[in-house]
């Protein structure tokens, strides 16, 4: 089959499977589906008594939301991405401010068009409930890539790099309590930012679950561009990393696989499933299919480097039911990483 047929047929099956959602690493069109436990508001949430809080470093606090005996939501407006977004935490028991102790981190990254409440979908709230640890989780924009994009080299925002690890860390750090012992997972975008973090020496530890973690594997950097286009629509996808091919040392600063070496001393887990037709099932799952083999090809250059990583791959989709059962089994290593109990 020809390419061009090749990836149009990638789109139509993947718009036939279900709603769309972009693995911008993995690098096709993908479906979130399943929406796990979902977390409900309890009645009468209010924000905080209301005043904008001006921090360094380019954020300010719009507002704080108290959501339940643990949950937070903070209203932020970043330099970086030039605008208001948001970011959720689950406190632990005990918790205060200003209490002169610091509590290490658990961020989780969300995937291709789904925002900060993504992983409220999962078990993380149960998990953690009696972990002395901050869960982070922070908005990373629906095509964001967590990345400062590249806008034809100019620059600018959408910086969500900048804005998580120049902004919001600091700013946990200074007015939430938030120690320096840290570790990051993330699904499919969310995967790739994961890795993407932990290289930049700020995490302890990283997970990727059906991660997009090898964006330059041949074809797949077309299938990132008609995610792009196809899951945005009126976002450029040149904008945030150019051109796989005249910009190519630009996505190489992006890939993951690209990364590895700079992983050395991190601790590691990498997980996707194969996304196989099962019994009585129409189709298969090209996505999670993608996000196997970019995920088997990470695994195997971490291995040539020396890295250890701990790796599952097994028989699943690109769906909240699998990661959160791989968050389920990464948990204990990313705790511990950090020292929360």
């Amino acid at each position: 089959m020809a390419p061009g047929s090749r990836l149009r047929g990638l789109l139509i099956g993947t718009v036939i499977a279900g709603g769309l959602v972009v693995l911008v690493a993995a690098a096709t069109i993908a479906l979130v589906a399943n929406r796990h436990h979902p977390v409900a508001e309890p009645p009468g949430s209010s924000p905080s008594p209301g005043r904008l809080v001006k921090t360094p470093g380019g954020v300010e606090v719009v507002e704080e939301r108290r959501l339940g005996e643990r949950r937070m939501e903070l209203t932020l407006r970043s330099t970086a991405i030039d605008g208001l977004t948001k970011v959720r935490l689950l406190l632990p028991k005990g918790w205060s401010a200003d209490s002169g102790r610091r509590w290490p981190t658990l961020w989780l990254l969300h995937g291709g068009l789904d925002d900060y409440q993504g992983w409220s979908k999962s078990d993380i709230e149960e998990l953690t409930e009696n972990v002395q640890v901050i869960v982070v989780m922070p908005d990373g924009g629906r095509c964001g890539s967590y990345s400062d994009w590249y806008n034809g080299g100019d620059g600018g925002p959408p910086r969500w790099a900048s804005y998580h690890l120049k902004e919001l860390l600091p700013l946990l750090e200074r007015r939430y309590a938030a120690g320096t012992e840290r570790a990051v997972a993330g699904y499919s975008m969310g995967g790739q930012g994961a890795m993407l973090y932990a290289a930049t020496g700020n995490f302890r530890a990283a997970a990727s679950f059906s991660g997009a973690v090898h964006i330059l594997m041949p074809g797949v950097d077309l299938a990132v561009i008609l995610g792009t286009t196809a899951g945005c629509p009126g976002t450029d996808w040149k904008r945030i990393w150019g051109d796989p091919r005249g910009d190519r040392e630009v996505w190489r600063a992006h890939n993951p696989y690209d990364l590895a070496g700079e992983l050395r001393g991190v601790r590691l887990y990498v997980a996707a499933g194969d996304g196989r037709r099962k019994q009585g099932e129409i189709f298969g799952d090209i996505t999670e299919e993608l996000a196997y083999k970019a995920a088997r090809a990470f695994a195997g250059r971490l291995k040539e480097l020396g890295v250890p990583a701990r790796t599952h791959f097994y028989s699943g989709r690109h769906t909240m039911t699998y990661w959160n059962a791989e968050l389920r089994r990464a948990l204990p290593m990313l705790l511990d990483s950090i020292g929360a109990k």
